[in-house]
């Protein structure tokens, strides 16, 4: 079904899980072989095992963290500071696009993509909910997917001319004359993301409130700390309404407690595991 290698963690399949955990690993799969509508949620923990940064937590982006220009990295990146200067917000901009480059979506992100695609899975519908900016999802073959945070990979005019580009990466960006300017009327150009303070795209809050209205028998949550209110809602309503919640996630979370199942494993190792007992 999936012809792709898996990534290599270097440990064997099934190998260094405790009894324990197969147990929980069954359960899971079992429950996500009676869901026929699921939500997958996925944060930073996802594209760590692509190689990327997270955000929060030991070794963050953000976790005390000063850029050169002497303010946080959160505050590097709000739209208050890319409207007073552009310049510091697109050094951390740059930063994230480099960490990013040469990476690519692993198995986790094809399994999520095959669960929608194929139809041996038995799946009816399936979201994918994710605050990644990197596109994984999209590159991966998901369609279904509310990239609520935006994507790097989108360049538009701050000023709203118009222009706008998709881009593969910013290798063609010069670090030296920052911020980026548009082709079409010289004002700063900026990736289609929400900064920090900004509001989040009215079309993608419409179409996730759609697809919560509708329902899901399952919902997933994948690597993300969930402390944005609007990332834990789908957890706490599967919860208040009965209905199945898990969690995949070596640390907890502001969902921890509410969820039925919980897997302490990263995304990647979680998703090849369950993949192997659907299949």
């Amino acid at each position: 079904m999936l012809d792709s290698e898996p990534i290599d963690s270097g440990v064997p399949e099934e190998s260094g899980l405790t009894m324990e955990l197969v147990d929980m690993l069954d359960r899971a799969a079992e429950t996500l072989k009676e869901a026929r509508s699921v939500l997958f949620i996925t944060g930073a923990g996802m594209s760590a095992d692509s190689g990327l940064p997270t955000y929060r937590g030991t070794g963050g982006l953000y976790q005390d963290r000063t850029t050169d220009a002497g303010v946080p990295v959160e505050v590097a990146l709000s739209g208050g500071m890319f409207q007073r200067n552009p310049a510091v917000t697109w050094s951390v901009l740059l930063e994230l696009a480099n960490a990013a480059r040469g990476k690519r979506p692993h198995r986790g992100h094809e399994i999520l993509a095959a669960f929608e695609n194929d139809p041996v899975y038995g799946f009816d519908r399936i979201w994918i909910l994710t605050q990644n900016v990197d596109g994984f999802h999209q590159r991966a073959g998901s369609r279904q997917v509310i990239d609520i945070h935006g994507d790097l990979s989108q360049l538009q005019c701050a000023r709203e001319c118009g222009w706008e580009e998709h881009v593969t990466d910013y290798h063609h960006i010069d670090p030296d004359r920052l911020p980026p300017r548009c082709p079409v009327c010289n004002s700063p150009i900026r990736p289609n993301v929400v900064l920090f303070g900004e509001l989040l795209p009215e079309a993608k809050l419409r179409r996730l409130q759609t697809e919560l209205r509708a329902g899901f028998d399952l919902v997933v949550s994948i690597g993300t700390t969930s402390v944005f209110p609007y990332i834990a809602q789908p957890m706490i309503i599967n919860a208040r309404l009965g209905k199945p919640t898990l969690e995949i996630n070596p640390d907890f979370t502001e969902v921890s407690s509410i969820a039925d199942l919980r897997l302490p494993l990263g995304a990647a190792r979680a998703l090849v595991e369950l993949e192997r007992r659907l299949a």
